[in-house]
């Protein structure tokens, strides 16, 4: 099943790039960079690179991280992240994340990539392969708005569950 998913998330990504048009321009265009800082809600959130905080029934945790990605076509960003995680429970430890994002009509982001964690003295590390989707909102020539679905599959069944997570992401585009 996991050989599956990963093939289809192959053929998408390279069916996005072999689609990217030519006359694109603005903030998507080929040659530009984006910086992103996302928010996390939902379970797991040590499955991205983005800033959360939760804390209940006296068990706090927090993360911090960003992203940053070159556009290689119109409309496709290669993008890496890294970002840093503390949990009362499961310890603290970094997470990294390496992906590419389209952006259908240049206002659609849709994220494909591969998404690991290094927790402190941990035997195992967890690693995902995330899927997300948005609607992208250009408040002028270098800022978006990016408001969006992200679904994280597990890859590690047994020491991390897959997570469903509504995302808000702030980006600069330069």
């Amino acid at each position: 099943m996991k050989k599956l998913f990963l093939s289809i998330i192959a053929v998408v990504g390279l069916s996005a790039y072999a689609t990217a048009q030519d006359d694109a321009s603005g903030q998507t265009a080929k040659g530009k960079w984006v910086v992103e800082a996302n928010t996390g809600f939902g379970a797991g959130n040590s499955a991205n690179t983005s800033f959360s905080f939760s804390s209940q029934d006296n068990l706090t945790q927090w993360a911090i991280g960003g992203e940053a990605g070159h556009f290689i076509a119109d409309d496709l960003a290669i993008k890496l992240g890294l970002g840093y995680f503390d949990r009362d429970v499961f310890g603290s430890g970094f997470t990294y994340k390496v992906g590419a994002k389209y952006y259908v009509n240049s206002i659609i982001p849709i994220q494909v990539d591969f998404t690991g964690a290094s927790i402190k003295d941990a035997d195992d590390n967890p690693s995902w392969v995330g899927i997300q989707g948005g609607y992208a909102i250009f408040l002028g020539d270098m800022v978006s708005i990016e408001p969006g679905l992200r679904y994280n599959l597990t890859l590690d069944d047994a020491i991390a569950d897959s997570v469903l997570q509504i995302n808000v992401g702030f980006a600069l585009h330069f």
